[in-house]
């Protein structure tokens, strides 16, 4: 037995009010893929920042290639081998590739030898990109290309990947996976995290599972299934949704040939899209990242105003109306973004309930909070959705992101819409809290609101939809029923190889 390329002992930190990590041990091989499993605020982002030097342990020991490992800054672990892939790309939009690449390093070589570096190791792991093209756009597959070479060019002995595969393909996942067993076979170790525990079985060899801080276990993935896993990560059976079938009521939303620009250089236009949403159903969208998924939360919240007939909410003309007005007749809406978008980072719990809810739950009056309300209100979100948390005066940044993705959802759901617009509702979830939240969903439905959830995890989409649509570079297809559907019939969907008929009246 060879010495591992990383060794980690006793590994312990705790905040106020939590222990994020206590005495953590395990080993990661040299070449290993090795998955790090768990639910939301079990732990797994503080143990890779303390990896990356981020976070400081208060107590244990990290070993690289047997040496003492404790970095002070990300710089010092790059310096000695190790990368990251962050979940949330950290590239600016209106520069190219290779000058996004030559912020990441500390001493950048001129751009024509990093445009030469970058096509190198494109080619190399089959990692498409052009240097020269501007990251505005480019898909999310093809940032996280420009995250991955970013990484691959300070030769790493041990990539980290956090949730990689969240805003990818199928095709983008199979590129990836390629990419990550080239990597592996050369030597580099990978530690890898991800709620999707199919992908762990089929890419990892080795798997350490937290729960609350701890590891309470280990598995072979190969061999384990996905359900055992997660049961593993939860420490309790997994509960499947479960939704009663009824017939749909009457049309409570209306689309009529939405149309609008895009909102900035890199955004998508709305393109004739027609439909109409009734009470009580679950209309999944599906669609690959940048096709008008935010566009078009944008038009329904009133975040983007339209023209004024092309949204009807219970046949009147709402395209004009501003989003605290929508809210207050009942159409509610979550967006894909959750921190800065759904909450602000540095305000409370309490305080960023009250952003979205104080006219439905009544928490002002004339212009002054009523506290205790709306921290009463915090407080049965916390509960009913299983935030964990210390209490909602604790700021949304100090949510890891399933938990603040919790949060989000249930503040809107808890509030009664008459239709509640989602996007990516359980992006960076974990299988029991994903399971909770598609409960939820299919509850309120059954309470008779009507409800579009906007997704790319297709699974998803085909287990709590009535009715099917994608969204293709801004145009919408004919909804048609979810059951039934193959998954060849959805692929041509999503790649706008189907007719464009636009759906009137149930479709």
């Amino acid at each position: 037995m060879t010495d591992p390329l990383l060794r980690l002992s006793g590994l312990t930190k705790a905040y106020p009010g939590v222990v994020a990590n206590k005495d953590v041990s395990f080993d990661i091989g040299r070449g290993e893929v090795h998955a790090l499993l768990g639910e939301n605020g079990a732990g797994k982002s503080t143990l890779v920042k303390t990896i990356y030097g981020l976070v400081k342990p208060d107590a244990g020991t990290m070993t690289l290639e047997g040496r003492p490992f404790q970095p002070a800054e990300p710089r010092a672990a790059r310096a000695l081998g190790i990368a990251m892939v962050f979940q949330h790309f950290s590239l600016f939009d209106a520069m190219n590739v290779a000058e996004n690449i030559a912020l990441g390093m500390e001493d950048p070589p001129p751009q024509a030898e990093i445009a030469a570096r970058v096509r190198h190791v494109s080619d190399q792991y089959g990692l498409p990109l052009d240097p020269d093209r501007i990251v505005g756009e480019l898909s999310a597959g093809e940032r996280q290309r420009v995250e991955i070479i970013r990484c691959l060019l300070q030769d790493p002995k041990l990539l980290i990947m956090d949730e990689p595969t969240s805003v990818l393909t199928p095709q983008e996942v199979n590129i990836l996976f390629e990419t990550l067993r080239k990597l592996s076979a050369e030597g580099t170790a990978i530690l890898y995290i991800s709620h999707k525990l199919e992908e762990i079985r089929a890419l990892c060899e080795n798997a350490t599972v937290l729960r609350l801080g701890e590891v309470v276990g280990d598995c072979d993935p190969r061999a384990t299934s996905a359900r055992e896993m997660a049961e593993l990560m939860v420490g309790t059976a997994l509960h499947v949704p479960e939704r009663a079938e009824k017939p749909a009521g009457d049309v409570v939303l209306s689309l009529n040939g939405l149309s609008a620009k895009a909102p900035h250089q890199f955004g998508t236009p709305l393109r004739e899209i027609s439909l109409e949403v009734r009470k009580g159903e679950v209309l999944g969208i599906g669609g690959v990242a940048g096709n008008g998924q935010d566009e078009l939360v944008a038009a329904l919240s009133g975040e983007m105003r339209t023209g004024g007939d092309m949204i009807g909410y219970h046949g009147q003309a709402i395209g004009q109306m501003p989003p605290n007005a929508r809210r207050k007749i009942g159409l509610l809406a979550a967006p894909e973004e959750r921190m800065g978008h759904a909450a602000a980072p540095d305000m409370s719990l309490t305080e960023n309930a009250i952003l979205t809810a104080m006219t439905r739950e009544n928490l002002t009056t004339r212009g002054f909070v009523h506290w205790g309300k709306a921290r009463g209100f915090a407080e049965r979100v916390i509960e009913t959705f299983d935030v964990r948390t210390p209490g909602p005066q604790n700021a949304a940044r100090s949510l890891s992101g399933g938990n603040l993705q919790k949060f989000v959802i249930g503040r809107e759901i808890m509030q009664a819409p008459e239709v509640l617009v989602v996007n990516q509702p359980t992006w960076g979830v974990d299988a029991s809290a994903a399971a909770a939240i598609r409960q939820a969903l299919l509850d309120l439905a059954a309470k008779g609101t009507a409800v579009i959830v906007i997704s790319q995890d297709l699974d998803e989409l085909m287990e709590i939809s009535d009715r099917f649509a994608a969204l293709n570079e801004g145009r919408l297809s004919a909804p048609r029923p979810a059951k039934g559907l193959t998954v060849e019939e959805i692929g041509l969907m999503l790649g706008g190889a189907h007719d464009m008929e636009v759906s009137h009246a149930g479709a």
